[in-house]
């Protein structure tokens, strides 16, 4: 290692001696990087051992990123530039001066290069469509650098828990010197992003990809679509897709048993509802309605926290302070009011707990239960924590709204949708009472024949992905 200024230090690092270390500063760097070193071999008892193990991971992991000046650069300022900030060069950077690089004009002229890049950009530009990309990937937008990256990924096989920084430029460099043109790597990057835009714009595989990437799961990837689709037709396609959403599904068992309060149950409604969303939209829109992954995932630069719901609450999860009481007793008010306008002491009752300096909670659930005895319907209890008691919903940490009862519920969601909140598709039909017939529909409440008509549009919609149930009409 030679410096045209510094030039004792190459004399230095061939024969370091204490005695020199202190003469300049750096020699003292280098003597007491040197002496750490020496001391840590020594503390191994073979350090032969210890030095060959070095070697191989060094020849097995380490890379180089040479870059090679000729004559006509200044190359200094090149280092300066590339070393301004300390910001590393990503992958998707390094692999678009593969094809940028004035070297590679034996393969790809000026004029190949200048369309490249204009391609590359638009490609860029097209990613940046959230609609797309949240259909595309779960991950934040800060994830990537770059977003063209998520297709050079896809060409390199990087898998999601890879961390290597540079894998995928590592993987087109061995295209590279694999004597694999530029030209055919570019076409591939092209091919693969236009399989993508294709999916995308395919009403039917936009939902079916979109729901299993949605599932944020390690089994149903990006990656491990795209490896499916390879050498298919469309149709062949559809239909391993068509497995897959079974599979994501799959129960043993009717799933009118799977509870809100047994954790892996949870999940599962959760995944059960998703679907049926998903396939709601895409049933229901004959390709002018397509779900909002990106509205569904991500809303204001924030990640959207989805949550099983009871459409009729009757309990009092998370309720321990008498805010959340106080609360939860103001929204219920105007609901008492409209079901039965002569409460009028249960009514005041309530507004005289808000107004108190200290309500205890025996008085609070005093009234509450006056309260869930006017709103509520027979037959609630039994079905409280099946999936025909439940929605998807993003009421964030609003412990009084989720234990609210449907009406106030249902006033609520119909103000979060005016003030242009993403409500899901089923979730908003629920609370607007679309699937009940209008002689069982009564506005202010969710009883047997709301839960009937809601399980039977689940069993229609989700049809093919897993075994119809019944729920028993209550008797007269």
């Amino acid at each position: 290692m030679t410096y045209q200024i510094r030039t004792s230090s190459a004399e230095f690092l061939d024969d370091i001696c204490e005695d020199l270390a202190y003469t300049n500063i750096d020699f003292y760097h280098i003597y007491h990087a040197y002496k750490t070193i020496d001391e840590w071999f020594v503390s191994h008892e073979d350090d032969v051992v210890v030095a060959d193990d070095i070697y191989g991971f060094l020849v097995k992991y380490v890379k180089i990123i040479w870059y090679e000046v000729d004559s006509s650069q200044d190359s200094i300022s090149l280092f300066t530039r590339l070393n301004i900030g300390k910001i590393p060069l990503t992958s998707a950077e390094l692999v678009k001066a593969m094809f940028l690089s004035r070297d590679n004009e034996e393969d790809i002229d000026r004029k190949k290069q200048d369309e490249i890049s204009l391609q590359w950009d638009n490609i860029e530009r097209a990613l940046h469509n959230d609609s797309l990309w949240y259909f595309l990937t779960n991950n934040i937008k800060n994830s990537y650098q770059t977003r063209i990256d998520l297709v050079l990924d896809l060409i390199s096989g990087k898998q999601e828990t890879n961390r290597e920084k540079y894998y995928t430029f590592f993987r087109f460099d061995e295209m590279r010197h694999q004597n694999e043109k530029l030209d055919n790597i570019w076409r591939r990057i092209q091919k693969t992003f236009l399989i993508l835009k294709d999916w995308y714009e395919d009403h039917e595989l936009y939902h079916k990809i979109g729901y299993l990437i949605a599932l944020n799961s390690s089994k149903y990837t990006l990656q491990s679509i795209f490896d499916l689709s390879r050498d298919k037709t469309k149709n062949k396609f559809k239909e391993k897709l068509n497995e897959l959403i079974k599979e994501s599904v799959s129960i043993s068992g009717n799933y009118a048993d799977l509870s809100y309060d047994k954790p892996l149950e949870y999940k599962r409604i959760s995944t059960l509802l998703l679907l049926f969303n998903v396939e709601s939209v895409r049933q229901n829109g004959e390709h002018t309605q397509w779900f909002p992954f990106d509205k569904f995932k991500y809303s204001k630069g924030d990640k959207n926290t989805w949550s099983l719901e009871h459409i009729h609450a009757q309990q009092s999860e998370g309720m321990r302070t008498q805010e959340v009481w106080k609360k939860w007793l103001e929204y219920h008010i105007p609901s008492v009011k409209i079901v039965d306008k002569t409460q009028i002491e249960l009514v005041e009752e309530m507004q005289d707990a808000i107004d108190k300096a200290s309500l205890e909670r025996t008085e609070f659930e005093t009234i509450k239960k006056k309260v869930l005895d006017l709103l509520s319907v027979s037959g609630n209890n039994e079905y409280l924590h099946s999936i025909a008691n439940l929605a998807l919903l993003n009421t964030a940490d609003n412990a009084a709204l989720n234990n609210s009862t449907f009406d106030v519920k249902r006033n609520k969601i119909i103000e979060m949708d005016r003030n242009g909140q993403y409500i899901p598709f089923c979730t908003k039909m629920v609370f607007l009472k679309y699937y009940t017939p209008s002689e069982n529909n009564d506005l202010h409440f969710w009883g047997q024949p709301d839960r009937i008509a809601y399980v039977n549009e689940i069993n229609k919609v989700l049809e093919g992905y897993l075994e119809p149930i019944i729920l028993e009409k209550e008797e007269a």
